[in-house]
């Protein structure tokens, strides 16, 4: 059974951090990445990876707060989170693909098969 575990959300002040986490069992993904939806929004990507191909896509809105970063070994993909604002407050979720998603594909989450329940991410002004 294919399972995308998310961790690490939580509440924080504007201008904190948190590492989200989302550990996969089950298979192995060549492309992980990270989406989020907020009240009354569409979900919305955030960062995504694809291994084989090294590839890696950051959404602008948030380049050079976010980072993406993935363990292999733990099949795990963690997002790095800096300089939080309160419109950062989302619901984020784990994406994954056993396919290498190209870089210019990697923002359509109708690319992605597998998916994680979510995890809050709440930043208070």
């Amino acid at each position: 059974q294919v399972q995308l575990v998310e961790s690490g959300g939580g509440l924080v002040q504007t201008g904190g951090s948190l590492r989200l986490s989302c550990a996969a069992s089950g298979r192995t993904f060549n492309t992980m990445g990270w989406f989020r939806q907020a009240p009354g929004k569409e979900r919305e990507f955030v960062a995504a990876t694809s291994w084989s191909s090294s590839s890696t896509r950051v959404a602008d809105f948030v380049q050079g707060r976010f980072s993406i970063s993935r363990d292999s070994a733990k099949n795990t993909v963690y997002l790095q989170m800096v300089m939080l604002k309160p419109e950062d407050t989302a619901v984020y979720y784990c994406a994954a693909d056993s396919r290498r998603i190209p870089y210019y594909s990697l923002y359509f989450s109708i690319n992605y098969e597998y998916w994680g329940q979510g995890t809050q991410v709440t930043v208070s002004s």
